[in-house]
């Protein structure tokens, strides 16, 4: 995108060709983007300059200016890939020339032409605005010429760090830096706080500053700021003073190394010419290019960037809880308590499976129940005679002795005779009750 630089290489050719001359001709088809973005269109802006005497070209930042005797003014940006040509006049760069073809590089009107002028001079000044991405804008401000910065968009602009040197001070750079809470890279791309820097311009004067991109400008100090201060002096004035020819630019600068294909090995980073490598950062949604070695975080940034880089700490585990009934008082006591606890699980798994023996006299060795004695009254013995052993000689306390169930008569014990007529009455007193009943 054309810069502080590449607009005032713009303006001088203007000033050159144009300046005290009177515009007789102006052909401008309308577009939408061009003119339309900025409530204008072609054919406006054709009335509006032809016939009109140039009295001025100016420029704030990446804006420049055509004033004209009488209002309205034209006001115009080159937005990504605008460009100002002159018949005849090699206004562009060395480099623009050498990519282009021989017929593109004479012919008029150029390529992606938005409008033309041409003086009523003899021979006449021919002069296009050329736009390929069409970003570029060109409106009609209706104002005083001498008040044209204090009418939008100047006036939403910033100082240029060259044209208004006098304004463009150590102190009002300070004081903005103060008031804001962002990255140095953003705060110098906003145009609000200085007019002209684009993305190239902000990197050499970082890297001159030796300053990182992702430094927060309230943080930085009374001698960072000095030093940013004079490097952006410093940058846009050589780059200005050489119109933007990057052929001229200082040898140590940045701009230089960063577009080239030298690596310092193959398919290596590039390097500067004293070995340290260039890396590319995004900041402030921007590629930025850095020399990591030269430019480094510090204050509170560095310390951000020191804690993210570090490895997490794995949180500490809750502490166990152990049972008030199970804590034990020292270590020796503890190893007890584990001996005895493995001692009793062994007992437990040692007995299970087992059998009891039964002795002769019906119980178990463990058994300290009495033997319960038959009695002559029946196979299982009677209930008196339970009692009596119960009352005899009482199990051990809290223990309940419970009585064995006494069995009916079988077939075994009556005989199979009398067991049939039993059941027999049995069944014929029930009929009878029955039928009582009924």
């Amino acid at each position: 995108m054309p810069e502080i630089a590449e607009v005032a290489r713009c303006v001088h050719f203007l000033r050159l060709h144009l300046l005290g001359k009177q515009i007789a001709k102006v052909s401008a088809p309308d577009d939408a983007n061009v003119f339309g973005k900025v409530k204008c269109s072609g054919p406006a802006f054709e009335e509006a300059v032809t016939g009109r005497t140039v009295t001025s070209v100016g420029s704030q930042g990446k804006y420049f200016w055509i004033t004209f005797d009488r209002p309205p003014h034209a006001v115009m940006h080159l937005g990504m890939s605008g460009w100002v040509h002159i018949k005849g006049e090699k206004t562009a760069y060395t480099n623009y020339y050498k990519n282009a073809k021989d017929s593109e590089a004479d012919a008029w009107p150029p390529k992606h032409w938005r409008f033309l002028l041409s003086t009523d001079d003899s021979p006449a000044v021919e002069a296009a605005f050329t736009d390929p991405r069409r970003f570029g804008r060109v409106r009609l401000v209706d104002c005083p010429a001498e008040s044209i910065r204090s009418h939008s968009p100047l006036k939403e602009n910033g100082p240029d760090p060259v044209v208004d040197a006098d304004v463009f001070t150590e102190e009002y750079l300070a004081e903005r830096m103060l008031a804001k809470r962002t990255l140095v890279k953003a705060f110098l791309l906003d145009q609000a706080n200085v007019s002209g820097i684009g993305n190239w311009v902000a990197d050499e004067v970082l890297f001159q500053a030796r300053l990182h991109p992702g430094q927060q400008v309230n943080d930085l100090t009374p001698a960072q700021v000095t030093r940013l201060w004079e490097c952006v002096r410093d940058v846009c004035g050589t780059a200005v003073e050489v119109l933007g020819d990057s052929d001229r630019f200082p040898e140590d600068w940045l701009f230089n190394h960063r577009w080239g294909k030298k690596t310092s090995k193959k398919g290596g980073p590039p390097t500067l010419p004293s070995g340290e490598e260039l890396a590319f950062v995004t900041v402030a949604g921007r590629t930025s290019c850095i020399a990591p070695a030269l430019q480094k975080k510090t204050g509170r940034a560095a310390v951000a960037e020191a804690e993210a880089e570090a490895p997490p700490v794995k949180p500490e585990s809750p502490p166990v809880r152990i049972s008030r009934f199970r804590r034990a008082t020292n270590s020796s006591e503890e190893e007890q308590s584990e001996e005895e606890g493995k001692a009793s699980r062994s007992k437990r798994a040692k007995g299970k499976g087992k059998r009891k023996r039964i002795g002769e006299d019906g119980t178990t060795p463990g058994d300290k129940r009495p033997k319960v004695e038959r009695d002559d009254e029946g196979a299982g013995g009677s209930f008196p005679g339970i009692l009596r052993a119960m009352n005899s000689e009482p199990g051990p306390p809290g223990r309940i002795c419970r009585p064995r169930r006494v069995r009916n008569s079988s077939k075994e014990d009556l005989g199979e005779g009398e067991f049939k007529a039993k059941s027999r009455a049995k069944r014929k007193a029930r009929e009878e009750a029955k039928s009582r009943g009924g």
